[in-house]
């Protein structure tokens, strides 16, 4: 086979499959593209067994039909420094040579039987989605998965949808966040769980653009995303979800209100000054005053803020995880935020001041500190 194609063309292609690319691969023909021609069409794809990604290009010339596996690295090495320019890539058997401007480079391939099959999806559920909606859900909800091997369900996102909304969930048990939208709903109810590594790399490559359709497909084992040139296939995590909402506090009378961009960058601070094991940080409320404390005894460093906030309830002491809460308020995007509590042993919760109408409700947990006294 045979065929001409833009050197940028071809790079930003391989730049839209690369991420699912594996490290310690134990098949060498993971660290492959698969290269299918069909008449002026050329399908890339990544595999790494759990997710298979490709995208479809569309290429100046061409003679096929032909199919073969590249080695991805030197592909992407050598695409990257050539400028704008026709480079045509040749294959016979398992030689390549690509050919650019008065260059030309030769490479050997591998069959493209050794290649993971596709998954076949079949009793599907189909949904149709917009990438901006997607890609803020995953934005909100990814940094709160969990990295524990031995709960696998906790290291990927949950996606619910129902007859009235669509839901996204992840927590490591230190942390939790709920990212749901009331302005999406489907007549089947679904329930599974994604890995986050297949939507780490959507979120890369998805457009923010509310206009970009996504058509989801899912079934027992798989789900399917396909959206412009990407068809995106990732193997479900198999298990079930932990009942968030039986560890969110119903009862929480203490309520503060604060500027988010205020308290983070007073965390910011702080933290440096505090404990690098527990980073413990102390919010003692009373009245209209937040006092943050943060300290660190083998260094004899401490820092204290104070700043201004609308606060209701008795007041209160109570520690927090400062990677845990800069995570989160950097996340978040309103001016001004909530923090509501209980007692200094149970669960804070943050949610954002919102207008009554708006379809995006967010919801994020975090466990209190034992305070060192």
């Amino acid at each position: 086979m045979k065929f001409i194609i833009s050197s940028t063309t071809l790079l930003r292609g391989l730049q839209k499959v690369s991420g699912v690319l594996g490290t310690n691969n134990t098949l060498p023909i993971l660290e492959d593209f698969l290269f299918e021609l069909t008449k002026d069409k050329l399908c890339i794809t990544a595999s790494d067994l759990e997710t298979t990604i490709s995208v479809t290009l569309t290429t100046d010339m061409a003679e096929g039909p032909g199919v073969i596996a590249i080695p991805a690295k030197m592909l992407q090495d050598i695409m990257k420094t050539l400028p704008e320019m026709p480079v045509t890539i040749s294959v016979v058997d398992t030689s390549i040579e690509i050919f650019a401007g008065e260059g030309k480079y030769k490479l050997i391939g591998h069959q493209s039987d050794e290649f993971p099959q596709v998954p076949v999806m079949d009793n599907t559920v189909s949904l149709e989605l917009n990438s901006a909606m997607l890609v803020n859900a995953f934005n909100k909800t990814l940094f709160a998965t969990g990295n524990d091997e031995l709960r696998p369900v906790m290291s990927g996102v949950l996606f619910e949808v129902t007859g009235e909304s669509i839901t996204f969930v992840a927590t490591d048990a230190h942390k939790l966040v709920r990212y749901r939208r009331t302005d999406f709903s489907s007549s089947t109810p679904t329930s599974i769980i994604l890995p986050k590594k297949p939507l780490n790399h959507l979120k890369n490559v998805m457009s923010e653009d509310e206009e970009v359709s996504v058509k989801m497909e899912i079934n027992d084992t798989n789900a399917m995303l396909k959206f412009d040139d990407i068809v995106l296939i990732c193997r479900l995590i198999d298990g079930k979800y932990p009942n968030y909402e039986a560890v969110i506090p119903t009862q929480n009378p203490f309520s503060l209100s604060i500027d988010r961009k205020n308290l983070l960058n007073a965390i910011r601070r702080v933290s440096i000054f505090g404990s690098k094991s527990t980073h413990q940080v102390r919010f003692k409320i009373s009245g209209k005053e937040l006092l943050l404390t943060a300290e660190d005894l083998d260094f004899s460093s401490e820092a204290k803020e104070r700043l201004t906030c609308s606060y209701e309830g008795d007041d209160i002491e109570i520690g927090f995880n400062s990677r845990f809460m800069q995570e989160m308020l950097n996340t978040l995007e309103p001016e001004r935020i909530i923090i509501e509590m209980s007692a200094p042993n149970r669960a804070g919760i943050i949610v954002s001041e919102k207008e009554a109408d708006d379809p995006e409700d967010i919801l994020m947990l975090i466990m209190p500190v034992m305070l060192t006294q």
